[in-house]
């Protein structure tokens, strides 16, 4: 599917530089807002109550679509991927594969899967849109009359619109690492063989009835205190790290990552300085990064914000 990042409804966002990560625990927050910070995630941690699928089924917390390792993106790949265009070049079976198994750190699941042909038809999202001011000969330009070089030729002042698709050569059943409501695990993927790439393009291969869903936030609806605000999406974790997106004023200061960590869950957020002058209502996404007392393991990530699980979408 196509993807985009649509955040509180903002109609603007400005992607920020990261920010240094931690050494130890969070860095220390001012006087009055680390209190803010764990009476909020006190209150989200008291009302998250998942329903039994979260620790009994499969409920992904990340994109259907995961690549297996680092692609080699050009700017035009990159393009391609995020919105979907493929071209295939086999013919992908219709049948659907034998149910296949999730092994979770708490238990085995029997899933259902799709074929190739369903998982493909997810994947490939249409075409790209013609390749405006790209040569279709030496010499010509497409759509319009030879031009010779010269001091009346025109010059384009725009760069070319990315119009390559990706090229699927290949398909086979195999599996992908993603995060779940019961951590880390390797679940049925088609992967996909794709001649642009360095590595193939992996397309969940559970069945949607099999899917479950994850839970709304947790949070009572008000607004988070003045000079605290919430987590976006996990960036990546790794063993005790979490490195995490939250959305800040486009004037505020540096974020300072806030956590509050149970045996059974983590709340995470931040606290920012607000600019004291005229500023565009604009919101800022900054990457912050915390230490946690032990690795996550199957814990949630929920947000401070809304109370919501965090998805993990790499950056």
């Amino acid at each position: 599917m196509r993807r985009s990042l649509a955040l509180l409804g903002l109609p603007l966002l400005v992607l920020s530089g990261c920010a240094a990560p931690g050494a130890g625990s969070a860095p220390p927050a001012g006087p009055d807002q680390r209190p803010a910070f764990t009476q909020r995630a006190e209150e989200v941690a008291g009302r998250w109550r998942p329903g039994p699928q979260w620790r009994t089924g499969y409920v992904p917390l990340q994109d259907a679509t995961v690549l297996t390792g680092d692609p080699g993106f050009t700017d035009e790949t990159k393009v391609a991927f995020a919105a979907g265009w493929y071209r295939d070049q086999i013919r992908m079976p219709a049948d659907a594969p034998p149910d296949g198994t999730i092994r979770f750190p708490d238990g085995v699941l029997r899933v259902p899967l799709v074929s190739a042909a369903d998982a493909y038809a997810q994947l490939d999202q249409g075409d790209p849109p013609p390749c405006d001011g790209r040569p279709g000969a030496p010499g010509r330009p497409a759509g319009g009359p030879t031009v010779e070089p010269g001091p009346d030729a025109p010059v384009s002042t725009t760069a070319p619109t990315p119009c390559v698709p990706l090229t699927v050569t290949a398909a086979r059943l195999g599996t992908a690492p993603v995060w779940t409501s019961r951590g880390r695990v390797d679940v049925p993927a088609w992967l996909f063989t794709v001649d642009e790439l360095s590595v193939p393009v992996a397309r969940l291969a559970v069945a949607p009835r099999a899917v479950g869903e994850a839970p709304g936030g947790a949070a009572d609806g008000r607004q988070l205190p003045d000079g605290l605000v919430a987590a976006q999406e996990l960036r990546a974790v790794t063993g005790n790290r979490l490195d995490y997106v939250v959305g800040v004023g486009a004037c505020d200061g540096a974020p300072t990552p806030l956590l509050l960590e149970r045996p059974d869950m983590v709340v995470v957020g931040a606290a920012v300085v607000r600019s004291t002058g005229i500023c565009t209502a604009q919101l800022a996404l900054k990457p912050v990064s915390v230490t946690l007392a032990a690795p996550l393991g199957t814990r949630t990530v929920l947000d401070v914000g809304t109370g919501a699980p965090l998805m993990v979408r790499a950056g």
